[in-house]
This record gives C-alpha cells, structure tokens and sequence, in this order.
C-alpha cells in the first residue's frame, strides 16, 4: 500500500515587489485563500528579495525543513522566485533552504542592479550560466510559460537544450502557460523528457486568479526532497494531474493584432510583415501558430508514459459571473456569491468537480446549472490573443470572432 499523498500545489505567482502585483499579496492573505482553492503548497514567491524576504519570515514559521514555511492555517510555502535572463526569459527557481537562497542571490548579485529593486530581477547572465549557478547550489529550474510571446523560452528558441547548453540535463520542468496545454506541448518530442507544470503565475489574490492552474504532486510528505523527486520523477513520486485553463482563455493563444484587436490567420500576418495593414499596430504570434506549425515534430496525442492527465477548467467566480451576466469575476456581486459556495463546499475543487448539482441549485440555481455546462464542456470561448485573455460564451451563444479580411481595402490603398 503507497505512502503517498496528493498534494495540490501552485508554484509561481508574485509579491507586490514585482511589477503590477496587487498590494493585497501577502503571505497571510495567500495563505488564507490557498486552501479555499484547494491548495495545499504554493510559493513564497520572489524569495531574492529582501523586502519580500522579511515579510515572508515575519509571517510565517520555519518548518522542520529548511525549504518549507507555514501559516498559522497550516498552508505551506516552499522558497522559490522567477527571474530574467539576458536573453529576455523566464525561469523559475525552487530553493532547498534561505542559506541557499543567500548563496544564489551573491552569485547574482555582479550581474543585476535589481535585485532588492524587482520582485522578478533582471540578470545579465544567459540560461545557460543561471541554470549552472543554480543546479551547483541545489536547487530546482525550469522555464516560465514556455510559448509566451515575450518572455517565454520556446518563443526565443526553437530548443530549451539550445537555450541551456551544457546546462540541459540540469532542467528539471517547464511550466506550459495559459495559452497552452500538454496536447500541445507534447507535439515537441524534445519536451517529453520534461515534467510539465500548470502554475496560475497571479498578481493578486482574487480567486479567478490565485491557484488558476495547479499541479497535483504524489508524494510521501510536503519537503524540498519530495517535491524534487516529483518533478525529476523519482521513486515513484510524480505529477499525477495538471489542472489548466482551457487555452482560448489565455492571453497569447491566438494570432491578434495588438491594437485593434482584429484576429488574423498566421499566413496573413506573415504576408504583412507581422503588422497589421489597418492600425499599423504589431500582430502577436499565437501560441497554438507557433507550436503547432514551427516547433511541431509529432502529430497530436503522442505523449511519453510518465504525462499525467491534463484537465481544462474555469475558475468558479468567472462562471458565476457569466451566469449572472457581469463581466467582472472579481466584482461584489460575484465575490459574494462565491463565499456562499465556499461557505458550503469549503473548496472551489469541491463546488466545481465534485459537489452534486442538486446541492449546488440550494445556493443558486442559475450558478448551478452553468456548474452543469462547463462539467458538459457546452462553455465557449471567443479566444484569447495579444495579450488579451479570451472570454466565456454562454452555451448556445454564437463566439463574436472578428477576423481580419485580407480582401478589404488598407489605408494605404485608399
């Protein structure tokens, strides 16, 4: 009989040090709405920096492992940070204790004039020499949104082994972003020797946004070692399910012109020089264009044996908004009726996945029934793209996608 337990765990989100982060991200506030999500790990987040560092140790406890804090609710926190190479990406960090944090953060320190300045500092040093300081102080890297237009590693490189050199082996996991999902990822066959994670990277603690994406980690215990081993799967610890936003929800996933937000067919957007002919604005590669047609090495559906499921969900405050007809998951209104729920069910998990409908038509019933379509998968989407997050669509309702007619006349021609 295994000795595991799941564990589920939100591993990149940010502190108000980093830019554009909600004040209201502190460590008491996190951990207090964690486990309404049904999170029992998250990251400290932004562990290089001082400021963020004290507010960290002054609201938590150390626990008997060096690498894992705890709130008095018992949510617990594992050291970790994201940082920004030279070459413009995104890596996450997991530390295995503050002495290494320390350690890491000198090594650093010749290299970055923001350390104490950002929550998410900027270094002069490539992938390749973050990982190498990083892997000799035993700690834990992978990459942050992998396909994301502007930060993400596979949007800069064709190759997370190009980008890390010497250093490859040493990558313990990459992080798959809104706007992707293991369908897609796992259509690069270099990225099966990877574990994917599914982390909500939030910049406050609304729950349409903390614990988005989580990762469910089958481990003996909550510890640096354990969560290790998952994520290099070792002795039967692994990852056994990433629970996901549905891609056309995320910012990046369709090709779209950053200022009039028409929606364009990649091929067009190349024949204009990624520039579109009507605002003359930049077009934003989508994540499913750039994976789909310039990274792809295998037809759809080949995964390697150790990929867990990959799960699409919605955050329970965006379906009451959109059975309620407000635009906003984080309004009063919608905040309100979402502590109902929680009041009953406890976790979001539980309203979502596992409640009966029954039980929830006692709370609301039109929340009910749009509970029932999104467990049906009837929810549409028009998607998102240039940085623009898609929207839900009632069942029934047609997805108002406006597209770019390559056959109108520009501004040019009039």
């Amino acid at each position: 009989m295994s000795n595991f337990v799941r564990v589920n765990a939100d591993l990149h989100f940010h502190g108000p040090y980093a830019g554009g982060v909600s004040e209201r991200m502190t460590p008491k506030v996190i951990a207090e709405n964690a486990p309404l999500k049904g999170l029992q790990l998250v990251s400290t987040a932004d562990i290089l920096h001082e400021g963020w560092q004290k507010i960290i140790k002054s609201e938590l406890r150390q626990t008997a492992d060096e690498a894992i804090l705890e709130a008095g609710n018992g949510t617990k926190f594992i050291l970790g940070t994201e940082v920004c190479s030279a070459d413009r990406v995104h890596h996450l960090i997991l530390f295995p204790s503050f002495s290494k944090v320390a350690e890491v953060k000198e090594k650093f320190r010749k290299y970055s004039t923001d350390l104490d300045k950002d929550g998410r500092p900027r270094l002069r040093l490539s992938a390749e020499q973050i990982a190498e300081i990083c892997s000799s102080a035993g700690c834990l890297i992978g990459f942050a949104h992998a396909f994301t237009p502007y930060f993400g590693l596979l949007a800069r490189f064709n190759s997370y082994k190009t980008a890390y050199g010497s250093q490859w082996k040493n990558v313990s996991f990459m992080e798959l972003g809104l706007s992707a999902d293991t369908n897609m990822a796992d259509r690069i066959s270099e990225l099966h020797n990877l574990t994917f994670t599914s982390n909500s990277d939030a910049h406050s603690p609304w729950p349409n946004k903390l614990g988005r994406e989580f990762n469910v980690l089958e481990i003996a215990e909550i510890s640096f070692e354990e969560v290790k081993k998952a994520l290099n799967r070792e002795q039967g610890r692994h990852c056994v399910l990433n629970v996901k936003f549905n891609p056309l929800e995320g910012k990046y996933h369709k090709t779209r012109c950053r200022g009039c937000l028409l929606f364009f067919e990649p091929t067009i957007a190349e024949k204009y020089g990624w520039h579109c002919p009507k605002c003359r604005d930049q077009i934003k590669k989508g994540v499913d264009y750039r994976i789909n047609e310039e990274l792809a090495d295998l037809p759809a559906g080949k995964h390697p044996e150790h990929r867990p499921a990959c799960v699409h969900t919605i955050p329970l405050s965006e379906i009451i908004a959109l059975s309620i007809g407000i635009k906003n998951a984080w309004s009063d209104k919608v905040q309100a009726e979402w502590k109902k729920f929680i009041g009953v069910f406890k976790t979001e998990i539980n309203a979502l996945i596992d409640a009966p409908i029954a039980e929830l038509e006692t709370i609301n019933k039109d929340v009910a029934l749009y509970v029932q379509h999104f467990r049906d998968g009837k929810i549409q989407y028009v998607p998102g793209g240039a940085g623009i997050y898609g929207k839900l669509v009632k069942p029934g309702e047609q997805p108002k996608i406006e597209m770019f007619d390559d056959k109108q006349k520009t501004l040019s021609e009039f």
